[in-house]
């Protein structure tokens, strides 16, 4: 069988749906499937593979509406990422589409772009200009965890005023121990900057909205801005597209909405001390493992929700197979300053799971009803 296609891409991406029809079902149209999707795009370079996986997995355990992935990569890479999502069960893959586009850059020198910061990181900055179709999305770094369903901070995007046209949480909650505040060499966002790694984006408002710059007295265009704005700083910028993206918000504030700490919790937020107050009244939305603290013991308390998610088979109980495990490999880190606020980490996925139980229940109950 071919694989449908449900909504347009740009040439050159791969399309895929590994969602199968049943005999007899009718076909959905293109359009309206592209409208209800919630779309998620993530750049994955390099040894990202897995990462990137394991954030997609994350999204579709807990979500309720469906997915539409925009999964940016090196051609290496694409032939794994098809595997891999193809290998998933019916049960779960029904519950998204995705897309694997190659990395290109509209404007300046590709290689420059790609070697900013992170491999292909700024990729990110020409989603605008990419997905011409798309009118909303979330853009996330490989290195995210979902602990509650997407549809929540999608739902961000319904509380942007007439102006914004995008969301992302502060870089640090203390403006006297954040990297902004006492190092920067170029404009940021604020006190304390924002951190790129969670970030909704109005694509629609960001290529119809000429935003102010350092350059020329009149607007530009976000893709006329990006690679003037990268001549001018890049020798003063350190985070690459995250410092570019400081900076136009930087001389546009009324452009983006900012939203709290648990939607992007880093190892920040707990290593010197609890500092996050929307993550310890709800719990963690959002993961972010920066500094790769999934892959080393630096951090155990974020390895070990990345350890317990990998390895979740998709169809055991959530509770047994998911989050028992988690609490147990929690006691294992409690010397560290993280770890000793386990609560913070369980409390929305705790939340999440129950919540996952009694929509099954309210399905099952319904399907029996109808017989």
């Amino acid at each position: 069988m071919t694989p449908k296609t449900s909504f347009l891409v740009p040439s050159g991406a791969r399309k895929v749906s590994v969602g199968r029809r049943k005999p007899g079902e009718q076909k959905r149209s293109k359009e309206p499937s592209s409208l209800q999707c919630m779309h998620l795009a993530v750049v994955a370079c390099g040894d990202r593979l897995e990462e990137t996986l394991i954030m997609l997995k994350s999204a579709v355990l807990f979500s309720n509406r469906r997915l539409c992935f925009h999964i940016f990569s090196e051609d290496s890479l694409k032939p794994e990422f098809n595997k891999k999502l193809q290998e998933w069960p019916s049960s779960y893959t029904k519950k998204f589409e995705y897309n694997i586009y190659p990395i290109t850059f509209s404007v300046g020198n590709a290689q420059e772009w790609k070697k900013l910061f992170k491999p292909c990181a700024a990729q990110r900055l020409f989603l605008p200009v990419i997905l011409k179709d798309v009118d909303s999305l979330l853009y996330v770094d490989t290195d995210v965890l979902f602990l509650r369903p997407i549809d929540d901070i999608w739902h961000i995007l319904k509380e942007f005023n007439s102006t914004q046209l995008a969301a992302m949480a502060p870089e640090h909650e203390i403006p006297k121990i954040g990297w902004y505040s006492r190092f920067a060499r170029h404009p940021y966002y604020g006190t304390t900057g924002v951190n790129s790694g969670v970030m909704l984006m109005n694509l629609t408002r960001i290529r119809n909205t000429q935003f102010r710059n350092s350059m020329i007295p009149s607007g530009l265009t976000w893709e006329e801005m990006l690679y003037p704005l990268y001549q001018k700083y890049k020798n003063y910028i350190t985070w690459g597209d995250q410092d570019l993206l400081n900076i136009i918000f930087y001389f546009n504030p009324e452009c983006l909405y900012v939203f709290p700490c648990q939607w992007n919790y880093r190892p920040d937020h707990c290593m010197y001390g609890s500092n996050c107050k929307g993550a310890e009244e709800e719990g963690v939305s959002i993961l972010h493992g920066n500094r790769g603290v999934y892959h080393d013991d630096k951090q155990p308390t974020f390895k070990a929700l990345y350890e317990v998610i990998r390895d979740f088979p998709f169809e055991d109980n959530l509770f047994q197979s998911l989050y028992y495990p988690l609490q147990s490999k929690f006691l294992d880190t409690v010397h560290t300053l993280c770890g000793r606020i386990p609560q913070v980490f369980l409390k929305q996925i705790e939340k999440t799971m129950k919540k996952v139980y009694e929509n099954r229940v309210i399905v099952y109950l319904g399907a029996n009803h109808r017989y």
